[in-house]
């Protein structure tokens, strides 16, 4: 009697690895070395020599769980030695119920791995995994920066200083030349209202009364520092934006490679991937360069745009039992490129696009969240499309997407009527007589 396939030896050179902060305790399969379980250190050289022992015992994959960021150092040693590294995910390896320890966690993974059971998670080529620093150290800053500017508004706010209800955006050229001037000592509301800029809609009388306040040292110096630290997260959002255009010059051109090296961050994305993601509705230069740092140019991983829909975490969940749906609820996933997804389709609700429609009419059967996440579905099915086969995307427009979906909804009333028996006639509006 043959074992069934999901019994069957498919990794018998499998290792297991459980990562901690301190240690690591490493499991090899039985009867390759004496003592099948050890704990090494989280040192480099007691890396490398985890690296050397799992080469003696034959080893050829690895499985660890993704803990922390504590996994990074073990996965490039391990893979630079020549080994093939699974990171899975935590959920996907919980053990049985009953005693729970190191030794046990590693060789519970060496046992799921040795039977095939795990799937590795998706990890880009290296320079995807550079670029992806880089631009995830960028939101980082721009999330700091932030912080910054609610406390200038909040240090204003207690002078009594309103120049957040005057001026769209304090950190424009408006609001630093006021502010500016403010830490410089002046206090002469007339002489800081001259300082607007004159595409700002309020007039100077207006923000001249707003800047009518009570200054206090203490509320000064908040302001003072909160500003300058601002400015100091903005030249490091430069230094960033300097060492993404360097590492996006540093991929192969797919069209042209031997032009001169793009000059902005459009033209090396559109140069990286062959396509211009911008095209699509929703999403600009900055969403395109997230989306393209979390998950590279290559779509081979995923076999179909459902797949990686999938992995996304944009698709209907399955949960059914006794014949009943019990949800249907998209599985909670921390996906930054998800996340960027989301925001694109967040933008397009004023938008006259094919699109934009498309997100209206879903905002009014599932209601704002839901009809945010089949928008997002539907910009990583078009992204994968244009990535996979190199088309470009062409916005229909509003107006086609209306007719269509009129065109669909008679359709459907047509054969409604005809299964019970009655014509669907169209009716035209007829002009009585004088």
């Amino acid at each position: 009697m043959k074992l069934p396939k999901h019994l069957r030896y498919i990794n018998q050179h499998a290792a297991g690895i459980d990562i901690g902060s301190r240690s690591h305790f490493v499991a090899v399969p039985e009867g390759t070395d004496e003592q099948p379980v050890r704990e090494f250190s989280t040192f480099t050289g007691d890396l490398e020599r985890l690296a050397e022992w799992l080469g003696s015992c034959g080893v050829t994959t690895v499985a660890m769980e993704s803990t922390g960021v504590y996994w990074i150092p073990v996965f490039e040693i391990l893979e630079s030695h020549g080994f093939e590294v699974r990171l899975v995910n935590a959920r996907h390896v919980k053990n049985v119920p009953g005693r729970k320890s190191d030794v046990l966690d590693c060789q519970w993974l060496q046992q799921l791995h040795t039977y095939g059971l795990l799937r590795g998670a998706f990890r880009p080529v290296e320079q995807v995994c550079t670029l992806r620093a880089y631009v995830r150290q960028r939101a980082t800053l721009v999330r700091t920066s932030s912080s910054y500017v609610q406390r200038m508004q909040k240090a204003l706010a207690q002078m009594n200083l309103q120049l957040h209800n005057v001026v769209a955006d304090i950190t424009g050229l408006t609001g630093m030349r006021i502010i500016k001037a403010i830490l410089a000592g002046e206090r002469n509301p007339n002489v800081l209202a001259a300082m607007r800029d004159k595409r700002c809609k309020n007039s100077e009388s207006t923000i001249a009364r707003s800047l009518k306040g009570h200054y206090r040292p203490e509320h000064l110096f908040s302001l003072r520092q909160a500003v300058e630290l601002y400015e100091f997260h903005q030249e490091k959002i430069s230094d960033c934006d300097r060492q993404i255009l360097e590492q996006l010059n540093c991929f192969d051109s797919q069209d042209a490679p031997n032009d001169a090296p793009p000059a902005n961050v459009g033209e090396a994305l559109q140069r990286m991937s062959g396509v211009d993601l911008t095209s699509i509705d929703g999403i600009d230069t900055n969403t395109a360069l997230k989306i393209l740092a979390e998950i590279g140019t290559d779509m081979s991983r995923w076999k179909t745009a459902k797949h990686f829909a999938s992995w996304l975490g944009l698709s209907p969940g399955t949960k059914v039992s006794g014949g009943k749906v019990l949800s249907s609820a998209t599985k909670p996933v921390a996906n930054k490129a998800a996340a960027a997804f989301r925001m694109a389709a967040f933008t397009l609700f004023n938008s006259k696009s094919a699109l934009g429609a498309y997100l209206r009419r879903q905002r009014a059967r599932l209601g704002s969240p839901k009809a945010i996440t089949a928008t997002a579905h539907k910009l990583a099915r078009l992204v994968y499309a244009m990535l996979t086969v190199g088309s470009s995307y062409v916005d229909a427009g509003q107006e086609y997407y209306e007719e269509r979906y009129r065109s669909r909804v008679v359709q459907n009333l047509k054969r409604k009527a005809h299964e019970m028996g009655f014509e669907l006639v169209s009716t035209q509006a007829v002009t009585a007589p004088a």
